[in-house]
């Protein structure tokens, strides 16, 4: 076990260092010598900001130096490994980090409570399907699966804020907050607050991913059903829900860890449509403003950051498919 968890991490780290290089050679390498100052200063940069970002960036040394900088030790307190360091943002004149350390919380919020509403319902509705396959509770729940997932994220969004929201509030009922920054909360602050404004965007993403899992449970659970060890298990007279739960559910469980783990890191990447139809300030939303407004630094620490959420949740699918399925620690 010792050995196929160092074995996972030092994959991981290496994935990791390999996603710095791609992203040091696109943004900093790809828009080619002495332009590189003004992608990153932004598109209202003065001819000093410019002189400042190559000072900063060291970007007249050679190659290897600007990498250096950029991920072991630059100056002025910036790195990424020695330092934690995202970079500036010249266009807000803040910390990149200050500018995700905003954002982060409030995706992180959502991509939380949805994940426990699709993976609870997926799988349960997944079970009930596959336990009671071709009835009425089969075929309900399947056509619910192909129905959300046939449905684009925004359209739920808009469909659950305009009869939810809009026509509650007009008809003088008012149980969910306004859509938009000025509702949120913080968790510290008041936790039933934080959850009453993420409630219709947790739905949202729930329903939508739930479908998947849904149907990933059902079709892992009929083939584990037809396995030799099942009918080992139903020989042996024992009941059928232990049958069910201790012993098809844990099986069929690891493609839904595999998608589980999928979702879960490139949500927190940023759930674009899901923050931009709610107006929450996530790292999706603050994304797509720094793509409109050309502010690079930002868009790289947001890069940077989502790829390190996707290598850490495949990290952890690693270690649950040990603890699932112990067959796995030996490849």
């Amino acid at each position: 076990m010792t050995r196929f968890l160092i074995r996972r991490i030092a994959q991981a780290i290496f994935v990791m260092w390999l996603m710095t290089v791609t992203v040091f050679l696109i943004f900093f390498v790809g828009p080619g010598p002495g332009s590189v100052a003004r992608v990153l200063a932004g598109r209202q940069a003065t001819p000093q900001q410019v002189a400042e970002v190559n000072a900063r960036l060291g970007l007249n040394l050679p190659i290897w130096d600007q990498y250096w900088r950029f991920f072991v030790a630059g100056p002025n307190g910036t790195g990424l490994i020695t330092h934690g360091s995202l970079g500036y943002d010249y266009y807000h004149q803040q910390s990149v980090n200050t500018i995700i350390a905003q954002a982060f919380p409030i995706t992180l919020s959502l991509v939380i409570g949805a994940a426990i509403l699709w993976l609870i319902y997926g799988v349960l509705t997944g079970v009930i399907s596959a336990v009671k396959t071709r009835t009425l509770w089969d075929r309900s729940f399947t056509s619910l699966a192909l129905f959300f997932y046939s449905m684009p994220t925004f359209v739920l969004g808009l469909v659950l804020i305009l009869f939810l929201y809009y026509d509650l509030t007009k008809a003088g009922i008012t149980i969910f907050p306004s859509p938009g920054a000025q509702s949120w909360v913080g968790f510290t602050q008041n936790p039933l607050q934080w959850a009453h404004v993420l409630i219709l965007p947790w739905v949202t993403l729930a329903l939508v991913t739930a479908a998947t899992y849904t149907r990933l449970t059902r079709g892992s659970m009929l083939d584990v059903f037809g396995e030799d060890f099942i009918r080992t298990a139903r020989a042996k007279g024992m009941s059928e829900q232990r049958v069910i739960f201790r012993h098809n559910l844990r099986a069929a469980l690891t493609p839904v860890v595999t998608q589980f783990g999928i979702d879960v890191g490139v949500s927190l990447g940023g759930v674009i449509i899901t923050e931009s139809v709610f107006a929450l300030p996530g790292l999706g939303y603050t994304a797509v403003n720094a793509i409109q407004q050309q502010d690079l630094p930002v868009v790289i620490g947001i890069v940077i950051v989502a790829s390190a959420a996707v290598v850490i949740t495949n990290l952890i699918v690693d270690i649950l498919y040990a603890v699932i399925d112990p067959r796995v620690r030996i490849h």
